[in-house]
């Protein structure tokens, strides 16, 4: 018989992981919030290769919107997953590159890639 403070392999020892439905400060909830919406790996992707401009963005994902790229970007940034710079002069460019939080996200992907890849 296992002691209740032996976690189980797989699932984190920390009192948030009993939660009996799902709650804004759930650890997977937050990373889910982050990566929700379509292209948005694709964006972080990108930028893990790499800082880039807006429109280096859009050349490197040519069929994504100026909308949903947009949108994709002001919600990472939000997430505290980009950091954006903006350069003066004209036209002025708008640079983004992902934060140390972000960087983080680069084993994660890794992980959802290799059990897709498995499944």
């Amino acid at each position: 018989m296992t002691h209740q403070t032996v976690s189980h392999p797989g699932l984190p020892d920390d009192p948030r992981a009993d939660a009996a439905e799902p709650t804004p400060s759930c650890p997977v909830e937050i990373t889910l919030d982050a990566l929700r919406g379509r292209w948005t790996t694709l964006v972080i992707r990108e930028l893990l290769r790499g800082d880039r401009s807006y429109s280096e963005l859009r050349r490197s994902l040519p069929a994504l919107s100026d909308k949903v790229l947009a949108d994709r970007l002001a919600h990472l940034v939000q997430a505290g997953v980009l950091g954006r710079e903006r350069t003066a002069g004209w036209p002025p460019r708008t640079h983004y590159a992902l934060t140390p939080q972000g960087r983080r996200l680069g084993p994660v992907l890794q992980a959802l890639w290799d059990w897709g890849a498995e499944a």
